[in-house]
């Protein structure tokens, strides 16, 4: 395929899609083709292709990729993965083989994650005559941007529920976003985050001397694409909580401290369990010492490492006196029964927070 022609798209994951926007099209010199945010028609999309009892996240990914190539998108790049999401790649392209659609796939699965150089011959496929240079110096202005956006997040999770004046912080949020969008620099995306953090902080805010934290942890993808765990962050935050997430690509990938992690959680957990699940043991260890005032646990429906923890932490609840909230989503999970589920959650924990 030409790289004129190129027109490559990504499942869309959380606000990610500005970053590798850049990678694409700076780095490798074609059009990046965006699909629109989820929607129930996106995961109804998904979920109409794909086998029964595969998690949502499967069936998101699928969704966007329909949605891409309507778009105009005739390359699809899927990531490896460390549980099934590394099968998906295959799976999904005779998937859309099948249904007539007629796209290059690259499936990063088949690169190796201990040696860069094997995502620079799957990226070649993309474009043949690709600069090692140009791709390596875009890699690090798309990195810092991760970074940024991932800093910027956590400011906005732990303020968003207590401005004066509502709606002040999301729309810095948003412009923030659209900014980052016009750098051509790793200086340029350092200039943009230090003024957007500025302005954030100058946002009035007013919190209670006796703040409520809840912390939430779970499965990678549904806890990072709001759309799939149904915005659950905003809905508590709305209540005046403070939120605290820990995962994300910046801690999961870029920064990740595994040893930490199997070393803090040994009390608990003896072997590897894959996936998200052991620093989802981690964040909810650490969060109960620290005296949270609730864990709010969220995966797909059928997501066996984040199932396995669950047992552990329910120990972790009940050695250390801390509600967890249990969500698992899919394509059939009801709008109505999460607000009912939260609305009691939130009760408990004012109720534990007011006998202290």
């Amino acid at each position: 395929m030409g790289m004129d022609k190129c027109k490559v798209a990504f499942p869309r994951f959380g606000n990610y899609h500005i970053p590798l926007e850049f990678l694409f099209t700076k780095g490798l010199g074609v059009e990046y083709i965006t699909p629109p945010p989820s929607t129930r028609r996106t995961l109804e999309l998904g979920a109409k292709y794909s086998p029964d009892y595969v998690c949502s996240p499967f069936k998101f990914n699928l969704g966007n990729y329909i949605e891409a190539i309507e778009a105009g998108a005739n390359t699809l790049v899927q990531t490896g993965g460390t549980c099934r999401l590394g099968y998906y790649g295959e799976l999904q392209e005779q998937i859309l083989k099948d249904l007539g659609y007629n796209v290059h796939f690259i499936n990063m699965s088949r690169a190796n994650y201990n040696n860069p150089l094997t995502f620079y011959d799957e990226f070649k496929k993309i474009n043949p005559n690709l600069s090692l240079k140009k791709v390596t110096s875009s890699l690090i202005t798309m990195l810092k941007m991760v970074e940024c956006i991932d800093e910027i997040d956590d400011f906005v999770r732990q303020n968003v529920g207590f401005e004066v004046h509502e709606g002040e912080i999301e729309k810095l949020h948003e412009e923030y976003l659209n900014s980052l969008r016009t750098v051509e620099t790793k200086k340029d995306v350092e200039k943009i985050t230090k003024n957007y953090k500025k302005k954030l902080k100058d946002v009035k805010v007013k919190k209670p001397k006796n703040l409520m934290k809840v912390g939430i942890v779970g499965e990678y993808y549904t806890i990072m694409e709001p759309f799939s765990n149904h915005f659950i962050e905003k809905e508590l935050a709305k209540k005046g909580i403070v939120i605290y997430r820990w995962m994300n690509v910046t801690n999961s990938i870029l920064h990740n401290n595994g040893k930490e992690q199997k070393k803090t959680i040994k009390p608990y957990v003896k072997y590897y369990m894959g996936a998200t699940s052991m620093a989802t043991i981690y964040k909810t260890l650490e969060w109960a010492k620290e005296g949270f005032d609730g864990i709010v646990h969220v995966k797909s429906f059928g997501c066996t490492p984040e199932i396995d923890a669950m047992p552990v932490l329910q120990r972790i609840s009940n050695d250390y006196k801390i509600p967890i909230l249990y969500f698992s989503f899919d394509s059939q999970t009801s709008e109505t029964g999460i607000q009912t589920r939260l609305e009691a959650f939130y009760d408990m924990i004012m109720m534990r927070k007011e006998k202290r």
